[in-house]
C-alpha cells in the first residue's frame, strides 16, 4: 500500500482532536499535538517499532522531562506548572508543579493520530509531511515557539478538579515565583541589542489625532499568518487620509501569491518580522476603530499573533463591506461589494493588492458611505466566535452585531421591511446521508457540485487546496471556512461534520440541504427522513 504525504498531512489537519489518554495503545504512525487554544502545533511519529501512540503522546510528551523532546512538558513548563529538574533543593515543590502540569494537559490539551501499518516507512513519511506542513502546525517542532504564559483560568479549573489543599497550593505558588525569578535574570541582558537593531527598520507611524483607521494585509501563501505587507490608512478629523505601509518578513519558504501582489522573499529581505511590527501597531491603534474590507485581515493578524505566541490585540474592528452593502444595495448580485467592484462603481483610484492602496480604498469607501447615509456602529466584531468568509469580491454574511445602517426617514408610501437583515437562502441541492458518510464524517455534494464557484474547488488533497474558500454555516458556534475537494466532491474540512451529525442524531437515509446565502456563503441543514 502506498501512502502520499499530501493525503497524510490533510488527514492530520482535518482530524478531530481527542484527549491524550485516548491515544491507541496498539498502533503506530503519525500524530499531532494540539495546544490549549485548540491549534495543532507539533507533528511527529512513533520513533520505534515498540512505541505506541499512547506511550509517545500520553506518557512521553505529557509526563516526560521538560527541556527534552517532550513537547507538552516543555511548552507548559511555566508559572505554577514550572520546575527546574536539575535543582535538588526545589525537587519537592517541583514534583508537585509537574504533577499539576500533567493534569493540565489531560484537561485542556488534545492530540490527533493517524495509524499506519508497521510495514510503512514511517520516518520517511514523517519527513515528507513536515516538509509540506504549514508553519503554524509545526510551530513547536525544533522549539520554534517559546513556552506559553500560564493560562491562569485553565490552571484554576484544573486545581478545582483536583481539590488540592493549602500545602500543594503553597508549593506551586513558590514555583511560580521561582519561575519569574528565573525568567528575568539570565536572559534579560543580551535580548535588547538585536531587537533594537530590527526595530529601527519599522516605519514610524504617523502622529494623530485620527478619527478611524482602515487596515489591509497581503500574505505570502495560503497560511494566513504569512503576512508580508501591512497597510494602514489613517483618517484625520478633516477626513484627509495618511497611509502607513511596511513590508514584513514572514520567514517562510513558500511564496504562492507573488504573481498577485509582486512581493517576494527578495522584496522582504531585511524587513522587520511581524513580532517587531506588532508593538507599533498595538500602540497606534489601541482604542481606535479599525476597518477591514471583509474578515480576512482580522483573521490574518490573529493567525500571525498565534504563530509568534503573542496575544491578539483587542482592536475595535469594523467591516467596510457591511458599510458598502448598506450604502449601495444595488451592487448585490451585480458585482458585489468587494474592492474591485467598488473601485469601478465609485470611481476610486488605487492599485489593487497593495496593502497601503487597499487600506486607503477601504477608508474611502467608509467616507463615501458616510456621505450617502449615516452609519451607526453596534458592538464591535469579536476576535473569537463566528469566522466570516474572506474574499475580495463577494458579500459577507449579514451580522447584526457589527454595522447597522440608519436610513433617512422614508416617504409614507414606501413599504418598510420589519427585519431587513434576514435573507432567504437559495436552495442549491439536497443529498442523502449514507452510513459511509456518518462513519467517515463527510457529506457528498455530487448531485449539485457544479453550483459551487469553480475557484473554490481544489485538488484531491490539502496541498492542492483552492485559493478561495467558502463559508459554511452549519448551526454550530463558528462558521467553517473551507474549500471543496474536486475529486471526492465534498467539503475538504470535515471536523465540524462529526459534530453536526452527532448534534442532530443523523441516521443513514436522512437528507441534508445546502442553501446559498450569498456568493461564497452557504448554510447546511438537516432534513429528517420520514419513516
Amino acid at each position: 500500500m502506498r501512502f502520499f504525504a499530501e493525503d497524510l498531512l490533510s488527514a492530520l489537519l482535518e482530524a478531530a482532536p481527542r484527549p491524550t489518554c485516548e491515544a491507541p495503545r496498539d498502533a503506530r504512525g503519525l500524530y499531532g499535538l494540539v495546544d490549549h487554544h485548540g491549534d495543532l502545533r507539533y507533528i511527529g511519529s512513533t520513533s520505534s517499532s515498540d512505541q505506541t501512540f499512547y506511550e509517545r503522546i500520553h506518557q512521553r510528551h505529557r509526563t516526560g522531562s521538560e527541556g527534552m523532546s517532550h513537547y507538552f512538558s516543555a511548552m507548559y513548563n511555566t508559572g505554577r506548572m514550572w520546575r527546574d529538574r536539575t535543582d535538588p533543593l526545589t525537587k519537592a515543590d517541583g514534583d508537585i508543579a509537574k504533577a499539576l502540569r500533567n493534569e493540565f494537559v489531560v484537561d485542556h490539551c488534545r492530540a490527533v493520530w493517524l495509524p499506519l501499518p508497521d510495514t510503512a516507512d514511517i520516518a520517511r513519511l514523517e519527513a515528507e509531511v513536515l516538509s509540506l506542513a504549514p508553519d503554524h502546525a509545526i510551530a513547536w517542532n525544533r522549539r520554534r515557539m517559546q513556552a506559553y504564559d500560564e493560562p491562569v483560568d485553565l490552571v484554576e479549573a484544573t486545581l478545582r478538579r483536583l481539590g488540592w489543599g493549602a500545602r500543594e497550593k503553597a508549593a506551586i505558588e513558590r514555583q511560580r515565583l521561582r519561575f519569574l525569578s528565573a525568567m528575568v535574570a539570565p536572559v534579560a541582558a543580551p535580548a535588547p541589542k538585536p531587537a533594537a537593531t530590527r526595530q529601527t527598520r519599522v516605519t514610524p507611524f504617523p502622529k494623530g489625532p485620527f478619527r478611524f483607521f482602515a487596515l489591509d494585509v497581503e500574505t505570502a501563501n495560503n497560511d494566513r499568518s504569512s503576512i508580508c505587507q501591512i497597510g494602514v490608512a489613517c483618517v484625520r478629523p478633516d477626513n484627509s487620509i495618511e497611509t502607513w505601509v511596511t513590508h514584513v518578513d514572514p520567514q517562510v519558504d513558500r511564496w504562492v501569491f507573488t504573481y498577485l501582489h509582486g512581493i517576494s522573499a527578495r522584496t522582504v529581505q531585511g524587513a522587520p518580522t511581524f513580532a517587531e511590527v506588532l508593538p507599533v501597531l498595538r500602540d497606534a491603534l489601541n482604542g481606535a476603530t479599525v476597518y477591514q474590507h471583509s474578515g480576512f485581515d482580522r483573521s490574518a493578524v490573529a493567525a500571525a499573533c498565534g504563530h509568534c505566541g503573542l496575544p491578539v490585540p483587542q482592536w475595535d474592528w469594523r467591516d467596510s463591506v457591511h458599510v458598502a452593502r448598506a450604502a449601495w444595495p444595488e451592487l448585490r448580485g451585480n458585482g458585489g461589494h468587494g474592492l474591485a467592484s467598488l473601485k469601478q462603481h465609485l470611481g476610486l483610484m488605487f492599485e489593487h493588492h497593495d496593502a497601503g492602496e487597499d487600506a486607503r480604498a477601504a477608508a474611502e469607501v467608509v467616507l463615501r458611505a458616510e456621505g450617502v447615509q449615516p452609519v451607526r456602529t453596534q458592538p464591535p466584531v469579536q476576535t473569537g466566535g463566528v469566522t466570516i468568509a474572506d474574499d475580495e469580491d463577494f458579500d459577507l454574511i449579514e451580522d447584526d452585531n457589527t454595522v447597522t445602517v440608519v436610513h433617512e426617514p422614508a416617504a409614507a408610501s414606501m413599504p418598510s421591511d420589519p427585519n431587513p437583515l434576514q435573507h432567504t437562502g437559495r436552495h442549491i441541492g439536497t443529498t442523502e446521508i449514507t452510513q459511509g458518510n456518518i462513519d467517515n464524517n463527510h457529506i457528498y455534494l455530487r448531485n449539485f457540485f457544479e453550483e459551487f464557484p469553480a475557484d473554490a474547488i481544489g485538488g484531491s488533497n490539502r496541498a492542492s487546496a483552492a485559493r478561495r474558500e467558502i463559508a459554511v454555516d452549519w448551526g454550530g458556534g463558528t462558521v467553517v471556512m473551507t474549500d471543496l475537494d474536486g475529486q471526492k466532491k465534498f467539503f475538504r474540512k470535515r471536523g465540524w461534520i462529526r459534530e453536526f451529525f452527532e448534534r442532530h442524531g443523523v441516521r443513514a437515509g436522512d437528507m441534508v440541504t445546502v442553501e446559498e446565502l450569498a456568493p461564497y456563503s452557504y448554510r447546511v441543514a438537516l432534513q429528517r427522513r420520514i419513516s
